[in-house]
């Protein structure tokens, strides 16, 4: 019988597709059960990595981690989540999908302590008007990020202020990577016979920009975060036994 997968922390993120400093928050939050220690090690098996992946998938629906917590918690007690977990994973149409809205009322609390929150968080994409008093999430991976500066306990006006700043550099990076492929890819088609070969290998490489740099440039900062958390001296010794 082979012998049960083990993972250390850092193995366990990579086969994950996650960071470290995610799986730490996981366990801070209360929705990943703790390692197997061993020493001053942890260990973590196959039932961690399918916990990490499903919340990951999660996320990406734009669930919250208190909502999160309650799911797992349910599917761990043996109720019967297959419906629920279904929905998650098959989005109805958004004019279906009243689970994620909320009233202006909500949203204008949520961010009260930001000036002209609500106006800022609907300008940047996060939430877009569903009619005059109820408005629904437009951007979950945006609006996993607010989440993830709660966690982190980044006040309100200073966490719109670094989505903000996060939306104008990658609308940097995409403007440049759109000039690159207007100088070297659209240029040439339009100078070529523009035959079914030509629009074929056109065509690649816009498939390419849309995919590639996004995930280059999210797992370069991922690795310069972890990199910058090792290298503070503070943060690494308080980290190393977590």
């Amino acid at each position: 019988m082979a012998a049960a997968a083990e993972y250390t922390i850092d193995e366990l993120a990579q086969a994950a597709g996650t960071t470290v400093r995610s799986v730490r928050v996981y366990h801070e939050r209360g929705v990943l059960p703790p390692p197997q220690l061993r020493g001053r090690t942890g260990y973590y098996g196959d039932e961690h990595l399918n916990r990490v992946r499903t919340i990951s998938r999660l996320l990406d629906r734009g669930i919250k981690l208190n909502g999160i917590k309650e799911l797992l918690a349910a599917w761990d007690r043996g109720d019967d989540l297959g419906a629920v977990l279904g929905v998650v994973e098959t989005a109805p149409p958004a004019s279906e999908n009243t689970a994620a809205t909320l009233s202006a009322t909500e949203l204008q609390e949520r961010f009260a302590d930001a000036p002209n929150g609500l106006a800022r968080v609907v300008a940047a994409g996060v939430f877009e008007p569903v009619d005059a008093t109820t408005y629904r999430i437009a951007d979950p991976v945006m609006a996993t990020l607010l989440d993830s500066f709660a966690v982190l306990g980044v006040p309100c006006d200073e966490a719109l202020r670094e989505l903000e700043r996060l939306r104008a550099d990658c609308d940097r990076i995409a403007r440049r990577f759109v000039d690159l492929l207007l100088r070297d890819s659209w240029e040439p088609y339009t100078a070529s016979a523009r035959g079914r070969d030509d629009l074929a290998d056109f065509a690649a490489r816009v498939t390419a920009v849309l995919s590639i740099p996004g995930h280059a440039t999210g797992d370069l900062v991922n690795r310069l975060i972890e990199r910058r958390i090792d290298e503070d001296a503070d943060l690494s010794d308080v980290l190393r036994d977590v």
